[in-house]
């Protein structure tokens, strides 16, 4: 039996929105803390993502009985996580945001606000670094922000309720 599938382009789509604060242990945001003053959309100045997602690294468990190596899940790990962000020539509202040092979460909406839908990745987060990108290239100024994930993700997470 086949399986039908709405496929979508992510762009134009899925936001991804900074929370300055989340209080749930679980890392999952309330409406009122992504959408509120603590929080703070970032997609209409995203140009590039890199990483936001959580790989395993298998550990070998050989035996004398075989000569294959099998083996099973290890530890989870982030790997190095980043966003490209277009640079604004008067405001400097994002850089501020985004310092070096900063705390807080990356909330990916995969789907959209879409509310219910289990479709949200939250990351804990901590601001490493944050430079421009200089080109001699005609393209818009930006500027590149990496993050160390600092706690476990929360992944396929349900869009809250709109309020």
């Amino acid at each position: 039996m086949g399986i039908t599938q709405q496929r979508f382009m992510r762009r134009g789509v899925t936001r991804f929105i900074f929370c300055k604060t989340i209080q749930a242990v679980t890392n999952i945001p309330t409406r009122a803390e992504l959408t509120g003053a603590n929080a703070t959309d970032l997609s209409p100045a995203v140009s590039d993502v890199e990483g936001f997602s959580l790989e395993n690294t298998p550990l070998e468990t050989p035996d004398m009985a075989s000569t294959f190596t099998p083996n099973i899940p290890g530890e989870d790990k982030a790997d190095g996580s980043a966003l490209t962000l277009y640079e604004d020539k008067v405001d400097d509202t994002l850089e501020t945001l985004l310092s070096k040092g900063v705390e807080g979460y990356i909330a990916i909406l995969r789907k959209g606000d879409a509310p219910g839908s289990k479709s949200m990745d939250v990351f804990p987060v901590r601001v490493g670094s944050r430079s421009p990108s200089y080109t001699t290239s005609a393209e818009p100024a930006k500027f590149k922000v990496s993050f160390s994930i600092t706690e476990l993700p929360a992944l396929d997470a349900a869009v809250p309720a709109a309020a």
